[in-house]
């Protein structure tokens, strides 16, 4: 399954709904653009991860990538609805310390209040 990227816009930022796999080739490179493009018009972005059925290493170094092009652009990242191979791999790369990681939507939005 392809991946694909959906955003919208909401007051407090713009939500990514993602779904399909986040593997080495088209699918790391769309969420590099889509991440890229979306910083431009709004600084604070939540990856809703419920969709995505299966993360390689290489879609894990592209998150990684996003949080520090988001960061260095003065905005945030946040990963929503992280399911549990993620999670795990979040775990063993000890990168849950880079992630804040919401199971709920308007939670991660309203977490930006404090950084605006």
């Amino acid at each position: 399954m392809n991946m694909t990227a959906n955003p919208r816009k909401t007051p407090q930022g713009t939500v990514i709904d993602l779904s399909g796999r986040i593997t080495l080739g088209d699918a790391t490179e769309m969420l590099r653009e889509t991440v890229m493009k979306e910083v431009e018009s709004c600084r604070f972005l939540v990856l809703n991860m419920a969709a995505v059925t299966y993360v390689d290493s290489a879609g894990l170094g592209q998150l990684v990538g996003c949080h520090a092009n988001v960061t260095s652009a003065g905005g945030q990242i946040k990963l929503l609805n992280v399911q549990q191979r993620l999670n795990e791999l979040l775990q063993m790369t000890r990168l849950y310390t880079l992630f804040e990681t919401y199971d709920d939507e308007l939670a991660a939005l309203h977490s930006f209040a404090a950084a605006k």
